[in-house]
């Protein structure tokens, strides 16, 4: 019984941290498209006509809507900024034990900006604040700041579970070591692809020529 309740809670973080990553993609990729889009008919509009007066507001609640939206993408990918040199000097015993109380640490600072947050959201609704140019409801360029801590606090209990569940240290739920690492691995492999590639080609030619 406690197998299958830990299984289904299992699959249940799963799912909602598959939800959670559309959610973010969804919202950095519209974002910055809608944001570039915007600031360049804004400039052709300036230098030709005149200003569309309401770009800034956009603008403002696009940028609030990346940055928040980024903090919890960021925590999944172990892209955030981190001091790693007594970190990684350590054995991986109490990297895994140091891992975790970061992430607590971080999860509970996570939340409890969540909960400033929407509390401020929550009194701007109350006063009925509203933008100076299109007239709309201030808190909904907001509702993003509480929900993008609160996310990036799930990445970080997801780090924990994971860190529990498997033997290796997990930076994320979704990234075991350094970037930098991965990125020369893949760039490595890449060349090695291409020098195949070119290899292939070549002996190719060369049977090209014997036969003519």
């Amino acid at each position: 019984m406690e197998k299958i309740l830990e299984s289904k809670a299992f699959s249940l973080v799963k799912k909602s941290g598959k939800l959670i990553e559309w959610f973010e993609v969804g919202v950095l990729s519209f974002g910055m498209f809608a944001l570039a889009s915007l600031l360049i008919v804004n400039v052709i509009a300036r230098t030709f006509f005149k200003s569309i007066y309401f770009v800034p507001e956009i603008s403002e609640f696009l940028v609030i809507a990346i940055t928040f939206a980024g903090v919890s993408y960021a925590v999944r990918k172990a892209r955030h900024i981190r001091m790693g040199a007594i970190f990684d000097a350590m054995n991986p015993k109490i990297q895994k034990v140091m891992i975790i109380i970061i992430c607590a640490v971080s999860a509970f600072v996570m939340f409890l900006m969540a909960l400033y947050a929407y509390q401020y959201v929550e009194v701007i609704m109350n006063t009925n604040q509203r933008t100076p140019a299109l007239r709309l409801p201030y808190w909904i360029f907001l509702v993003m700041v509480p929900i993008g801590f609160f996310s990036a606090g799930l990445q970080y209990i997801r780090t924990i579970i994971k860190n529990i569940k498997e033997p290796d240290v997990w930076l994320s739920p979704e990234q075991q070591g350094e970037y930098e690492v991965e990125e020369l691995q893949n760039l490595a492999d890449k060349n090695k692809e291409l020098a195949d590639e070119l290899l292939f080609n070549e002996e190719h030619a060369i049977e090209g020529q014997d036969k003519e």
